[in-house]
């Protein structure tokens, strides 16, 4: 039987750690018998009397707290806290002059003519989390691995920009560049962690409030997969996520808390910064934020430190017998903790220690002063560096580190705890001098009241310094630090895309289809089939993917416990430790986190992977829009899908599935190159330059282009023709190609359609030779958001450059000279095409499905939304007219024949087809 003193100190659910004991004996006594009970009686006996005892207690009104929720003070007690091995008194220093500098950077870039803001209390309160981190356990990339991913919280930038100064990673002419990129360039600094903006530095964006997290939970998740798969040695790698209190009130930051506790991700750690203030004011002002939170991460399987008072408190809790103090800090609301923190110490004696006799008396040998300063845990190094050690050293469990600190912190009363400090941006010059006094920052008065507040730097030969430098060399070097170690892969030859580019045959395929039959292939790659990283939100059935089951399988760190129920078929459901297939349920947000994260290992780990995630296309750019900007800013390649695309195409789902405008939504983020392709082929050309460009290597991108390709394709099963001899494959990757000439007729025209509206355009071509005489070419628009977003490079060049030669957009070279009105026509609404209409030479007019869309048969859906062939000759028609090449009477002919405006006199069409 172990004796208390040999016992690992283990914190489980509700007992409090910093209440004295009085009886150990007692106590002794006690544990002595419950080992007895498990070593004699076993567990499961000892359970049930553990049980019995908890009701007895709640029967006798014994206030037994409940698992999920501990008591408000600190998870480790001051007796279990670790040597603290650095030198406190120097790390002050450091921490000192990276707090002075993080505020003035901030206050000089309100300079007059400047005035673009930033913000300070973020970094003022959680400085010494940060500041622990960098000193021991932040590792970086030195050693050639990935090094620790870092999630840095947004609205601290200034302070980990103020770091970098001290360590001359940054000058001070960078330090004036805040937020202005472009007018101090090269010396600008992004206003947040943006890894597009700067590529070196930073590595994840997280200002995005709530994509931190879950961002955080899938580069551990990655992490992990990596290994399993014999892709990358990430075991000395650990994450760690530094979130706000008021940003977990997005349900990003936790709707996925339950991965990682599934998973034993226990090379990840979230450190939140319990500031116990929004934006605008309290996160919870009549509650517990810290409380809360914990038991949210409990009962989501996580291990909890909980980091709320600094030393100060500590022989305070060493006197409370009875448990006064701990009841009255579990009692006391977050606003009112928010006040005692912009009070005096008088205050703090009357109105927390005056309330009860107890409470007083142990005041009572302690000044207003000493009261004022009782601290918080976020503030101390000695407790922030304990709660990161057990942190680390936890086995089997996801960390959360909640860590109360105070907004403002070190700011002076103008700042501290207060409701507006958020927005708050420039110090006076009282406040500066208050500032400079209580971090003992030596600058003169006369240096404060004229012009702007110097930076402070100790000097490069200056013990601090040497010890900020000798840390990072001993931890493998700076962070935040990016570096892209990735090499070019070996692509794929012609044989990959061979089976999708000859067509189906008489069978009839979606393009949703096709591009699996693709996926299939490029995976078998001996070169990098192992690379793809399949992803879909529990719709691999929907997308016809389950064919990958049995062969690549799904990755489960725990393998497969249980015998499938489908176990006896072809295409049963496998799960592997070493899975291929990311499948995580009913989650669009995890799974773009998932892309993301494997979309970035060319930069996290120096392998590039591939992901390729497939999803129902109104559940895409609309629904986690936000997460896709992330991507582009995190500089992460890979292919999304948006399956299932169009807004008459999937029959009988209705509104909320109908896709008319993703593709617009595309077309706002620089970093997507978007494609709506019709044909197999011409998705075996997109995918093959997309491979190229992402992962190959050219003289402008020698580690590949930081861009992801997004697909729109369809379920509508249609005949894939074969690639047409000599194709214009420029053209497929350009966005517009002549697909079909038109071979009859005498009045010529033009029709230009993208993805699944180009069969339509076909059979009006056809409509139009025989019953109009028109001679109508059909070209495929491969993609309206390149053919616009070149139109606008060469207009920009054009504008710049008025003595060159002019350049003439790619859409206007492929149409000029061709004679006749142009129409376009696709499943979006008319917005998408109309993207090129200032460039499409002569007339030119679209059709378009705008509006709601609803459940109903193909062809009903495209007669209402006038898109449908007989809607698209009619369309043709009506601008010949207004060109004089034909009768107007034609235009009511047609619309009589056609019965255009009669929904259901549409042929119904094809119909099922869920891929």
């Amino acid at each position: 039987m172990a004796s208390a003193s040999d016992r690992t100190p283990i914190i489980i659910g509700g007992l409090p750690s910093q209440v004295p004991d009085f009886d150990p004996e007692e106590t002794e006594e006690w544990l002595a018998s419950l080992d007895e009970a498990v070593d004699e009686r076993g567990r499961d006996r000892a359970r049930y009397l553990m049980l019995r005892l908890i009701e007895r207690a709640r029967e006798k009104r014994v206030a037994v707290p409940e698992v999920r929720s501990t008591d408000y003070v600190n998870t480790i007690a001051t007796k279990d806290e670790p040597f603290f091995p650095g030198n406190e008194e120097i790390e002050r220093k450091i921490l000192n002059a990276t707090r002075w500098n993080a505020a003035v950077m901030v206050s000089r870039a309100q300079r007059p003519g400047i005035g673009v803001g930033g913000h300070i209390a973020t970094f003022a309160s959680s400085a010494s989390l940060y500041d622990v981190g960098f000193n021991h356990f932040f590792r970086g990339k030195d050693e050639g691995d990935g090094g620790d991913q870092i999630f840095f919280q947004g609205h601290a930038s200034p302070g980990i920009y103020a770091r970098a100064y001290l360590l001359d990673r940054l000058t001070e002419q960078q330090l004036d560049g805040f937020r202005q990129e472009k007018s101090k360039y090269p010396d600008g600094l992004s206003s947040y962690p943006h890894p597009r903006s700067m590529p070196d530095f930073w590595e994840f964006p997280t200002v995005s409030m709530g994509l931190g997290p879950i961002g955080a939970i899938y580069q551990a998740r990655i992490n992990r997969y990596l290994e399993a798969r014999g892709i990358a040695d990430t075991s000395k790698s650990h994450v760690w996520a530094f979130l706000g209190d008021g940003e977990m009130d997005e349900p990003e930051s936790l709707g996925q808390l339950s991965l990682p506790a599934r998973e034993g991700l226990d090379n990840l750690t979230f450190v939140i910064n319990c500031n116990l203030q929004r934006l605008d004011g309290p996160v919870r002002g009549n509650g517990k934020i810290m409380q809360e939170l914990e038991s949210y991460f409990r009962g989501a399987g996580w291990n909890v430190i909980k980091l709320v008072w600094d030393r100060s408190w500590d022989p305070l809790l060493g006197q409370d017998r009875d448990g006064v103090l701990v009841n009255k800090l579990n009692s006391t609301p977050d606003g009112q903790f928010q006040t005692y923190a912009t009070e005096s110490g008088a205050y703090i004696r009357d109105h927390f220690f005056g309330g009860d006799q107890r409470l007083r008396k142990m005041a009572e040998g302690m000044t207003d002063e000493q009261l004022l300063h009782l601290g918080r845990g976020g503030h101390d190094h000695r407790k922030v560096y304990a709660a990161y050690k057990a942190a680390k050293e936890h086995k089997g469990q996801p960390t959360v580190i909640l860590a109360q600190t105070i907004k403002g912190w070190t700011l002076g009363p103008n700042f501290e705890g207060r409701n507006a400090t958020h927005q708050m941006k420039k110090l006076t010059v009282d406040d500066l001098k208050g500032f400079r006094d209580r971090l003992h920052i030596p600058i003169a008065d006369s240096e404060l009241e004229s012009g702007l507040p110097p930076y402070y730097h100790p000097g490069k030969d200056s013990e601090e310094i040497q010890y900020m430098h000798d840390r990072r060399r001993e931890l493998g070097g700076y962070v935040p630090t990016r570096i892209d170690r990735s090499k070019p892969l070996t692509l794929p030859g012609d044989n990959a895309y061979a089976a999708v580019r000859k067509g189906s045959g008489q069978q009839q395929v979606a393009t949703t289809m096709a591009f699996v039959r693709l996926l299939k292939d490029l995976m078998r790659d001996k070169e990098i089939g192992n690379r793809f990283v399949p992803i879909a939100p529990d719709e691999y059935r929907t997308f016809g993917m389950d064919s990958f089951f049995p062969s690549a399988k799904i990755y489960n760190p725990l393998g497969q416990t249980y015998e499938s129920v489908d176990r006896e078929l072809l295409l049963a459901y496998k799960e592997s430790p070493t899975g291929q297939l990311i499948h995580d349920g009913i989650t669009e947000a995890g799974c773009i986190a998932a892309t993301i994260a494997a979309g970035s290992t060319h930069a996290t780990h120096g392998e590039p992977m591939i992901p390729i995630y497939v999803f129902y296309s109104m559940f895409g750019f609309q629904r986690t829009g936000d997460q896709f900007w992330q991507m582009a800013d995190q500089m992460s390649r890979g292919f999304v899908l948006g399956a299932t695309a169009g807004r008459t195409t999937l029959t009988g789902e209705g509104l909320q599935h109908a896709d008319g405008h993703s593709q617009l939504l595309a077309s706002t983020n620089p970093g997507v190159v978007a494609y709506d392709p019709a044909f197999g082929f011409e998705i075996a050309h997109i995918v093959r330059d997309g491979l190229q460009r992402m992962y190959g290597s050219s003289e402008e991108h020698p580690h590949g282009e930081d861009v992801f390709y997004y697909l729109t394709v369809y379920n509508e099963p249609v005949q894939q023709p074969a690639e047409p001899e000599n194709v214009d494959v420029e053209g497929i990757v350009k966005g517009l190609y002549r697909y079909r000439q038109g071979d009859s007729g005498s009045t010529p025209a033009h029709i230009l359609a993208s993805g699944v509206a180009l069969p339509w355009a076909v059979r009006a071509q056809e409509l139009l030779a025989e019953e109009w005489g028109v001679r109508a070419n059909v070209w495929s628009a491969t993609s309206w958001n390149e053919l616009r977003r070149e139109a606008v490079s060469v207009e920009e060049h054009n504008l710049l450059h008025p003595e060159e030669e002019q350049r003439t957009p790619y859409v206007t070279r492929k149409l000029q000279g061709a004679e006749g009105p142009k129409v376009a026509v696709s499943d979006w609404m008319r917005a998408v095409p109309d993207q090129i209409s200032r460039w499409v030479p002569g007339t030119y007019q679209s059709l378009g499905a705008d509006g709601f869309g609803f459940a109903d048969t193909r062809g009903a859906a495209r007669r209402f939304f006038h898109i449908d062939a007989e809607s698209i000759v009619l369309a043709v028609l009506t601008e010949l007219a207004k060109e004089g090449k034909i009768d107007r009477s034609a235009l009511k002919q047609a619309l009589d024949r056609y019965q255009l405006l009669d929904a259901t006199a549409a042929d119904p069409g094809a119909a099922g087809g869920d891929a």
